[in-house]
């Protein structure tokens, strides 16, 4: 449904449903008794209603025009009351100008015919707290609209960010990884064709992985450690005696989420800073396990950082970020 349909369903349903309640009132307190006392009713209540609409939808243009709901709360209220007020005298003055002239003043109107302005005032009153009732919804509803529609952009830009994150992650580690994984299956096709075959297998895991993880929110840990295991396995043949791997995994902890990627992350990240730069190569650990109710996933390694600034490399920052947002905790177990 369009804005202006919506608004257009609310002005006439809230305007008839203000009649409906008149008239309920009207014979309930039998003041319909005679033709003159039903004529004067709906001729008063018709007039009272039309210029409610048409007030309250000049109301309406002025508000948008004076982009009264994008200013600051204080100056919304002070405005607000302001037309509010200005608009009521308004739609007074020209009420109680069709009254008179159809005659429809009831008792206590006509005694002020004489004094114009005190007529308009006591009609002002009426109009003033209708109009702010008015004013209030169509107030409250922009702004439910408003931080819904924040909220939905909040959601979009979370995810538009996660996304181009997952990428360059991609585009971060996948491209060296595999043509030193390429040329080193290459060597492997004469020498052993079998070992080969098993690394493409394990390559196209990685790759098959890489590009689903922008669908996954989380994945378990045992899927997440297999391409791990895949990975170690095409930088062996690499490094070959050089790493040396070893896993502490406690198998409770194979079913718990991590952030797709992450673990891989974190062992490039122990690869590239304590095997690649030491000719002795070194170790890789990966340990899992609940600590404290809390599930506790490490990845170690023999190297030093030699001065090295955490914070202005990419993989740990980039992991600490995306792991704050996606982690997820079970009620059982919870996951951090």
């Amino acid at each position: 449904m369009s804005t202006n349909k919506r608004y257009w369903l609310f002005q006439i349903g809230g305007w008839g449903l203000f009649a409906l309640i008149n008239l309920f009132f009207a014979f309930s307190f039998d003041k319909l008794g005679t033709p003159a006392d039903r004529n004067a009713f709906f001729g008063r209540l018709v007039i009272f209603v039309s210029t409610g609409i048409v007030f309250t939808h000049i109301m309406r243009y002025v508000i948008i025009g004076l982009n009264l709901l994008q200013k600051r709360l204080e100056r919304q209220l002070l405005q607000f009351l302001l037309i509010t007020f200005l608009f009521a005298v308004a739609a007074s003055t020209l009420d109680n100008l069709l009254l008179m002239n159809f005659e429809l003043l009831n008792r206590t109107e006509r005694q002020f015919k004489n004094n114009f302005f005190l007529l308009i005032l006591s009609g002002a009153f009426y109009f003033f707290l209708y109009f702010f009732i008015w004013n209030l919804i169509y107030f409250m509803y922009h702004f439910v609209t408003k931080r819904q529609r924040q909220q939905l952009d909040t959601l979009k830009l979370e995810s538009m960010v996660k996304e181009l994150e997952l990428k360059t992650i991609k585009a971060h580690i996948n491209p060296h990884f595999i043509f030193n994984a390429l040329n080193s299956i290459r060597a492997l096709i004469d020498e052993n064709p079998d070992r080969a075959r098993n690394a493409i297998t394990e390559l196209s895991n990685i790759l098959r992985s890489s590009l689903q993880t922008e669908k996954m929110e989380t994945v378990p840990l045992e899927k997440e450690l297999d391409i791990v295991k895949d990975y170690l396995a095409l930088e062996s043949m690499r490094f070959e005696d050089r790493l040396q791997v070893e896993y502490e995994i406690d198998e409770d902890t194979l079913d718990q989420p991590v952030p797709p990627m992450m673990l891989q992350t974190l062992v490039e990240n122990a690869i590239k800073h304590g095997i690649n730069k030491y000719v002795s190569g070194g170790k890789v650990k990966i340990v899992s396990s609940f600590k404290d109710d809390f599930h506790e996933l490490s990845v170690q390694n023999t190297g030093k950082l030699n001065g090295v600034d955490v914070s202005e490399s990419f993989g740990l920052p980039s992991t600490l970020s995306r792991f704050r947002r996606s982690v997820v905790y079970s009620d059982s177990q919870p996951s951090g």
